[in-house]
């Protein structure tokens, strides 16, 4: 059941520049150690001015300009692994309160002062998340739970602070809930119906239309084949 809570509040704003970390015997780029900052931060089509993502084919981009996590979130995983995950812990720019993946819907427009915010598509967790926190089955069970988390582009630049109100002044009419995003790419993959109509959301990322057009052009096949 959503909250149908219209605000919410940037509990914190995290930031970071891609550091390098052990992955085995080679050393890779990482921007998930991002940390609180009580400085405001200016935020572009890009990104965030002071921050960075190590991996620039899958992370970041206009789509993908700011990763989002949401308060309600961090008692679940405090409770699973027994561990503090301070904000920030999940690699998000934006820590947000009132909110989860069951509020906000593809395609919704969100203000804060200033800038203008759109869902493009969930945040796909990779295996970077698990080695920041030594906890490598990290992003399965994030995956699998659909508490993904989600990516913003941004509409309008400005200026962005600890703090702020965030408002939701736009709901796309297709109320395709970030949650439901996740259902359709994770767990029910075959699912014909979800897929074409997650498909017309337009406004959802290009990553996402292109993979699941793809897979739904496989299923169609593979029906009439079959």
């Amino acid at each position: 059941m959503t909250h149908q809570i219209e605000t919410a509040s940037l509990v914190s704003l995290n930031v970071g520049m891609p550091v390098s970390i052990a992955y085995g015997s080679k050393e890779i780029l990482s921007g998930i150690f991002k940390q609180p900052t009580l400085t405001a931060h200016a935020l572009t089509t890009t990104g965030l001015q002071g921050d960075g993502q190590g991996d620039t084919v899958h992370h970041g981009g206009p789509d993908k300009a700011v990763c989002v996590y949401f308060q309600e979130r961090y008692s679940y995983w405090r409770e699973q692994y027994e561990e503090p995950f301070d904000y920030g812990a999940f690699g998000e720019n934006f820590t947000l309160s009132n909110w989860t993946e069951e509020d906000l819907c593809i395609g919704d427009i969100i203000q804060a002062g200033d800038v203008i915010l759109q869902v493009s598509q969930p945040r796909q967790p990779c295996y970077k998340l698990g080695l920041r926190h030594k906890l490598p089955e990290l992003p399965g069970h994030i995956q699998r739970e659909g508490y993904t988390g989600l990516y913003f582009r941004v509409l309008q630049e400005g200026s962005i602070q600890a703090g702020m109100t965030f408002e939701i002044t736009y709901k796309h009419p297709a109320r395709k809930t970030v949650l439901e995003a996740n259902r359709v790419m994770y767990r029910d993959k075959e699912d014909l119906k979800g897929i074409s109509e997650l498909l017309d959301v337009k406004e959802l990322s290009a990553s996402w239309l292109e993979q699941l057009g793809t897979r739904l052009n496989r299923l169609q096949l593979d029906h009439q084949g079959g």
